[in-house]
C-alpha cells in the first residue's frame, strides 16, 4: 500500500480533501441519502453536515421558495427537493453524468437570496455499491457569461416553439398518472426522450426505465425478451432468464414501434396490460408485475386498425394518453436553439473549442424540410464538425445532399452589428436579465448573443 491509499483510508484526510474542492459536494447513496459532505457547501447553500447526513439530497438546498416551480412538483417540500434529487437518480439511473442548472431563491438565516445553482452529478460504484458525487455550485456572478439557459426545453428535450411548449405541459399532466401512454411521431422526432420525461416526472422515476424496440427484434425470440423463459425451454435455454417486464418492475417499460408486433404477440402483450401478468416461455407459472407502459410508433395506427394490422383492443389498452410529436419542419424555429445545443454537446465531448454556425449555414438549416427530423439535423452538424476547418461552420461545410435538397430560396443573412460589453450590459440591464429580450433590443439573434456571452467568458478565463 502507498502513502496516497494510507492517506486516503484516513477520515481526517478524506475530508480534508472534500474541503479543498472550491465547491459544495455531496455524497448520495441509490435512495438519495447524504453519505457525505463538505463544509464548502455551507457557504453556497447555508447548510451544515449535521443538518443533512443521512437524509434526503433534497434537504441540500435548505429552504427553496415553492412558487419558484408553479408547474412542477406543487408543494415545498417537492420543489425543495426537485433539481437536486432529480439530478443525482438520473445520474444513477442513466449510470452516466447529469447536469442542470436552476435560478432559485434561498432562504437562509432569515434572509432571502436569488441565485443560479449548478448541479453536476457523477455515479460511482463502491464496495458493490452505487453512490453519486453530486456537486453544487453557485454561478450567479457568472449568468452574463453563461451559455443558452437549460430550460430552454425539458428534461433533456430541447425546444421553444410553442407546440414544444405545449408538449412539456402534456408530459408533466400525464405524469400525474400511471395510465398507458402511447406517442406518435415521425421517426426522429424524439419519442424515446418524451418516454424518458414521462418516466422521470412520474413516481417511478428512480425505478428502472426499459426500452424494446419491438421492430428490431426477430419474431422467434420477442416472447421471451419480453417475458423471459426457463431452463431447457427451448435449445440453448441453459439457465433461467428474465424479460424485459420482469426488469421494468416496478418501473416503466416503453415499447418502441409497437406497431411491429405480430398479431400473436399482440394477444399476449394485450393480457399484461389487462392484468399485469404472464408466464415465461416454457414455464406454467404465472409471473404478476406492476408496470407502467408507455409505447411509441411512427406509423399511424388508426389506419393499421383499418387495414387489419393492430388489434383494436390492444389500440385501446396502449392509447388511454396520446401524445403526438410534431416534426422538425413544423417548428422551424427551434432550429438555430437544436444546432446550438449539438454543437456545444459534440465540442465539449471532445474538449474542443466552441464551435458556431454562420449566419449563412444556419440560414441553409432553417430553409430545409427535415425528412428525418431531430436526428437528421444532428447527423448533419456532426459531419459538419468533421468538415469545418475553424470554429465557424460555413455553408460549403454541409453536406452536399442538403444544398441539393432545399426546400424554400434564402436569404444571406445581414450582418450583424458588432456587439461591445458596454451596450450588452446596458440592454441585459433594460431587459431585466431576460436574454431573449436584450438581443431584440441589441438588433442581434439570440445565437450571436450567446457567441458575445462565450467569447466574452473565454477572455476573462485567458486574462
Amino acid at each position: 500500500m502507498n502513502d496516497i491509499d494510507r492517506l486516503l483510508q484516513n477520515d481526517s484526510f478524506a475530508n480534508a480533501l472534500l474541503d479543498s474542492l472550491p465547491c459544495g459536494l455531496l455524497v448520495v447513496d441509490e435512495k438519495g441519502r447524504v453519505q457525505a459532505i463538505n463544509n464548502i457547501l455551507k457557504q453556497v447553500v447555508g447548510v451544515t453536515k449535521q443538518a443533512v447526513l443521512g437524509k434526503g439530497s433534497g434537504d441540500a438546498l435548505g429552504c427553496v421558495r415553492a412558487s419558484e416551480h408553479p408547474q412542477g412538483c406543487g408543494s415545498e417540500e417537492g420543489c425543495r427537493n426537485c433539481e437536486v434529487r432529480l439530478v443525482a437518480f438520473a445520474a444513477l439511473s442513466k449510470n452516466k453524468k447529469q447536469m442542470a442548472r436552476a435560478n432559485l431563491q434561498l432562504i437562509t438565516d432569515g434572509q432571502v437570496r436569488d441565485v443560479t445553482l449548478l448541479f453536476s452529478a457523477v455515479p460511482f460504484t463502491y464496495k458493490n455499491k452505487r453512490f453519486a458525487n453530486l456537486i453544487i455550485e453557485d454561478v450567479t456572478k457568472l449568468c452574463l457569461f453563461s451559455l443558452p439557459d437549460v430550460k430552454a426545453g425539458f428534461r433533456g428535450i430541447v425546444g421553444q416553439d410553442q407546440k414544444m411548449k405545449e408538449l412539456f405541459d402534456t408530459i408533466k399532466q400525464v405524469a400525474r398518472t400511471d395510465a398507458p401512454v402511447l406517442i406518435q411521431g415521425e421517426s426522429g422526432t424524439g419519442k424515446e426522450l418524451v418516454a424518458v420525461a414521462i418516466h422521470e416526472e412520474n413516481s417511478r422515476g428512480h425505478k428502472y426505465f426499459v426500452p424494446v424496440n419491438c421492430g428490431a427484434l426477430p419474431e422467434g425470440l420477442i416472447e421471451t425478451d419480453l417475458f423471459g423463459h426457463v431452463k431447457g425451454a427451448f435449445t440453448g435455454a441453459i439457465r433461467d432468464k428474465k424479460g424485459r417486464f420482469e426488469l421494468a418492475d416496478g418501473g416503466t417499460i416503453f415499447l418502441d414501434e409497437v406497431s411491429e408486433l405480430s398479431p400473436a404477440m399482440q394477444v399476449k402483450l394485450l393480457r399484461v396490460l389487462q392484468d399485469g401478468c404472464f408466464e415465461r416461455v416454457g414455464s406454467e407459472k404465472t409471473v404478476r408485475v406492476n408496470v407502467r407502459v408507455i409505447s411509441a410508433t411512427n406509423k399511424n395506427l388508426e389506419e393499421e386498425l383499418t387495414a387489419g394490422r393492430f388489434r383494436p383492443d390492444l389500440y385501446y389498452r396502449l392509447c388511454v394518453m396520446p401524445i403526438f410529436i410534431f416534426p422538425l419542419r413544423d417548428r422551424l424555429g427551434d432550429v438555430p436553439l437544436l444546432a446550438e445545443h449539438f454543437l456545444a454537446l459534440y465540442t465539449e465531448e471532445s474538449f474542443g473549442k466552441k464551435v458556431s454556425l454562420s449566419p449563412e449555414a444556419l440560414s441553409m438549416l432553417e430553409a430545409y424540410s427535415w425528412p428525418g427530423n431531430v436526428r437528421e439535423l444532428e447527423n448533419i452538424l456532426q459531419f459538419a464538425l468533421a468538415k469545418r476547418q475553424g470554429d465557424v461552420i460555413e455553408p460549403e461545410h454541409l453536406p452536399p445532399a442538403l444544398h441539393l435538397n432545399i426546400s424554400r430560396p434564402f436569404t444571406r443573412r445581414r450582418r450583424e452589428p458588432k456587439l461591445q460589453a458596454v451596450d450588452v450590459a446596458a440592454a441585459l440591464k433594460k431587459a431585466g436579465g431576460n436574454k431573449r429580450r436584450t438581443a431584440e433590443i441589441l438588433g442581434v439573434s439570440r445565437s450571436s448573443l450567446y457567441r458575445f456571452f462565450g467569447r466574452q467568458k473565454s477572455s476573462r478565463k485567458a486574462g
